[in-house]
């Protein structure tokens, strides 16, 4: 099973690579916001729970999270792989992922990292912003958005180094070249296959 972490900061690509990706090597996806979202609308138990923390303006403890991907993995025996997007976001949701998947006999593959300028960053989040009339407009509030994560969420980068799992990518480069160099990773890690 081809198990890939896509990593970087908001506006790096990710949504982009992620869609290429999956349609590339037939993967699914894992995006805890839509499992978030399809677990409240049917109001599953793990649903009930994440929604009492939400409606609090808090995170998701976990240990819900990782059971609520835990279901996506037993719904769908038969997926070539999952491409991760936006989780794990940090080093204790990690090492719960890895545990989760090794009582199922997996793991994951590979972590690509898109690494892209702060000013970068920003201005690819304007112009989104712009585009699809979000609200998230402001910079400071990018900024914002980018402290979080070099703070929080940037250590799964090194997590994964210790693994030798994590191959970090020039994400200034044209989609093209960031998805060639993307396919060169999976296609040539012993891991991965």
């Amino acid at each position: 099973m081809l198990n890939v972490l896509l990593f970087g900061p908001p506006g790096s690509g990710k949504g982009t690579q992620s869609k290429k990706i999956i349609q590339h090597y037939g993967l699914s996806h894992i995006a805890t916001g839509d499992i978030f979202r399809k677990e409240i609308e049917e109001q599953t138990p793990l649903g009930r729970i994440a929604q009492h923390y939400i409606d609090k303006g808090e995170l998701v403890p976990d240990d819900v999270v990782i059971s609520m991907i835990e279901e996506v993995f037993e719904a769908n025996p038969k997926v070539k792989g999952y491409v991760f997007d936006g989780f794990p976001r940090t080093v204790s949701q990690a090492k719960a992922l890895d545990n989760m998947l090794q009582s199922k006999k997996k793991s994951i593959c590979i972590m690509i990292v898109l690494d892209v300028s702060d000013d970068e960053l920003l201005k690819r989040m304007l112009k989104r912003a712009k585009i699809e009339g979000r609200k998230d407009d402001e910079p400071h509030i990018i900024q914002n958005r980018i402290k979080i994560y070099k703070e929080q969420t940037s250590p799964v980068i090194e997590y994964y180094q210790k693994q030798n799992k994590a191959f970090i990518i020039n994400g200034m480069q044209t989609e093209e070249a960031v998805f060639k160099e993307i396919c060169y990773h999976i296609d040539n890690f012993s891991q991965c296959k």
